[in-house]
């Protein structure tokens, strides 16, 4: 069950503004392992729920992106796959690459949700709407989190995430029509 480190009124007034959900990759949307593999490229493992979580947020509009200080082809493939709008990578400045974003795009900071597992990830925490965080992230980062998902990362916590958003939306039922024939 997912945890609430703040009121649970306080979770769902801001999980109804949130329409933008950014993403750290490695340890959020995968478990945080590398493969590396002989060519000298890595691998990683994406959940097909959380992916299929993404595809409904942004059906209902809204929008996903992901910043992480690794990168590389496996993310490039999947965020082609499923048409994530904003995708900043191989950073190691996680907030100044946030912010130059934000601005561009006019996106204000309580619209915006952000999950993250290591301390890079903290200055981005403190400054969304809604701070978001697997059970797996490293003590500091829960510490700063309004959310803590029961699932863990690259195991259906960014689709926990989405889900909660959408229901707290309102969103969700209409979102599930279409597979209740």
């Amino acid at each position: 069950m997912t945890k609430y480190c703040i009121e649970a009124a306080e979770v769902t007034s801001r999980a109804a503004r949130i329409t933008h959900l950014f993403l750290d990759c490695d340890g959020v949307m995968t478990d945080g392992a590398i493969i590396s593999l002989p060519d000298g490229q890595e691998a990683k493992r994406f959940d097909i729920h959380d992916g299929h979580g993404i595809v409904l947020w942004r059906r209902a509009g809204r929008k996903v992106g992901i910043i992480t200080g690794r990168g590389g082809p496996a993310l490039e493939r999947r965020v082609e796959e499923l048409q994530i709008e904003y995708l900043i990578q191989k950073t190691y400045d996680k907030l100044g690459a946030f912010q130059a974003l934000v601005e561009r795009e006019g996106i204000e900071h309580d619209a915006i949700a952000y999950m993250g597992d290591d301390v890079v990830d903290l200055p981005l925490l403190r400054r969304v709407g809604l701070a978001i965080a697997p059970p797996n992230a490293v003590s500091e980062v829960l510490d700063h989190a309004h959310i803590v998902t029961s699932k863990s990362g690259g195991n259906g916590a960014v689709r926990e995430v989405i889900e909660l958003l959408l229901k707290v939306q309102g969103r969700w039922d209409d979102l599930m029509s279409r597979y209740r024939v």
